[in-house]
């Protein structure tokens, strides 16, 4: 064990038997999301370095605190990438961590082509809740036996331990992308990627943006050349110039886009989880939506105060809805993360949140049901 590993076990030991809470924290780039920001902060930027990479076996194990631009500059250089495209939101980009990426779960424009963190994450070190360093997964696809918890890390946002090493799968940058524009409405947006989605097509990411013209559809391809290019040809439609394109799905993905920007300070940006099927939803007077993952994630602007309209809305459609940035006027980390939907399920989570973390030490209050 390095120095710096060493120090932080020691620190999480004392927290344990202190019951001093532990605000876990990398480059606080997505502070602004989940409920209660309070605990002694501890940070994870000194555990930082690619501890293993072969670009031939398509993995790479690297340190909790790397920032994620220079694991994604590593693999950029083997003509690799992470396809989920997680997002940076800091500012500078380099405040994310691949710590924070995990912990977070949250994944950019295509994740409803390619999957998820989660899809991407064969092996975890972790220290749980009385400073016992544990390791599960490895570098392999085939290692699971019994209970998936690397998997059950992505999206836990540091409330079952403190990750110090991951190790994911990566995949080669495709030879071919291109990205279309539609001038059309939401429905006739939707309409076409439910058609498109059926068909054999290299679909990669989607995004529709509501206009005083009625909208935009944006269409992203990637894949094989001759698949991309008869794609385009039978799709129609404006093909944008590549570094353009390049430019827009990164401030997609950082949500740094113009409609982003432009959200009241009295609005909050909600996130409405969907099926991909759900039809254009019904929203209170003057909110404004994105709709990304061709129709499964949808981003609208609206105040707190239509919290219970948009709820039920998602809810009719199948899915939820939840506060992803609070009010400008709000303090961060007043957010909150969409309640679970069953009594059952609130009880697994406690019960998982006592195995790994049994004094409570590690960010308490961060999710909903206690967490």
């Amino acid at each position: 064990m390095d120095a710096a590993l060493a120090q932080i076990t020691e620190r999480v030991r004392a927290a344990a038997a202190d019951q001093t809470p532990l605000r876990i924290r990398g480059g606080g780039s997505k502070d602004f999301h989940g409920l209660a920001l309070h605990g002694e902060v501890l940070d994870t930027r000194v555990l930082t370095g690619i501890v293993d990479y072969e670009p031939s076996e398509l993995v790479v194990t690297v340190r909790s605190g790397t920032p994620l631009a220079d694991l994604e500059a590593a693999l950029a250089a083997q003509g690799q990438c992470l396809p989920f495209e997680p997002p940076h939101f800091g500012t500078p980009p380099q405040a994310g961590t691949v710590g924070g990426m995990v912990a977070t779960g949250l994944s950019g424009p295509a994740r409803a082509s390619v999957g998820a963190v989660r899809d991407y994450l064969l092996g975890v070190v972790l220290l749980n809740g009385q400073a016992e360093l544990l390791t599960f997964g490895g570098q392999v696809m085939k290692n699971v036996a019994g209970y998936d918890v690397p998997r059950l890390m992505a999206g836990s946002w540091g409330t079952l331990g403190l990750l110090t090493e991951v190790s994911l799968k990566v995949l080669p940058v495709v030879p071919a992308e291109a990205t279309l524009r539609f001038e059309c409405g939401q429905d006739e947006a939707l309409r076409r990627l439910h058609a498109w989605g059926g068909q054999p097509l290299p679909l990669n990411a989607s995004r529709w943006e509501g206009g005083a013209d009625g909208g935009v559809l944006h269409l992203r391809l990637r894949g094989a050349v001759a698949a991309v290019e008869a794609a385009c040809r039978s799709l129609g439609g404006e093909r944008l110039e590549p570094a353009m394109a390049a430019v827009q799905w990164g401030a997609c993905r950082d949500q740094v886009l113009p409609w982003f920007a432009a959200r009241r300070p009295d609005q909050a940006l909600w996130r409405l989880s969907l099926p991909a099927t759900a039809p254009v939803l019904a929203l209170p007077e003057a909110a404004q939506a994105l709709v990304e993952w061709h129709g499964a994630l949808r981003w609208v602007q609206a105040p707190e105060a239509a919290g219970d309209a948009l709820r039920e809305a998602a809810r009719s459609a199948g899915g939820s809805a939840a506060v992803f940035r609070a009010p400008a006027a709000r303090e961060p980390g007043g957010a909150g993360h969409a309640p679970l939907p069953s009594r059952a399920l609130e009880q697994i989570h406690a019960r998982l949140k006592h195995s790994f973390d049994p004094a409570g030490i590690f960010n308490p209050g961060r999710m909903a049901a206690g967490w």
